[in-house]
């Protein structure tokens, strides 16, 4: 896997990830992803998925509002 790589999510570039000590820090360039930017996550997929998850919160009505607080590590 590369040091860092382009992070999308429904087809839209929503920030890179780059490999730090520890995981993968993420770095957004959307602001819906702001609540995230520069968390370390150990794994490339745990990232993916809590980045699939705010999309799905953006997708639904009310979208945007952050339920993701026991989803953040």
């Amino acid at each position: 896997m590369s040091d860092r790589f382009v992070v999308e999510a429904e087809r839209k570039v929503v920030g890179v990830a780059v490999r730090v000590p520890g995981g993968f820090r993420f770095f957004s360039s959307d602001p819906a992803y702001a609540e995230i930017e520069g968390q370390t996550f150990p794994r490339a997929k745990s990232m993916a998925r809590l980045v699939a998850e705010i999309a799905r919160g953006l997708r639904s009505p009310g979208g945007g509002a952050s339920t993701l607080s026991s989803s953040i590590h």
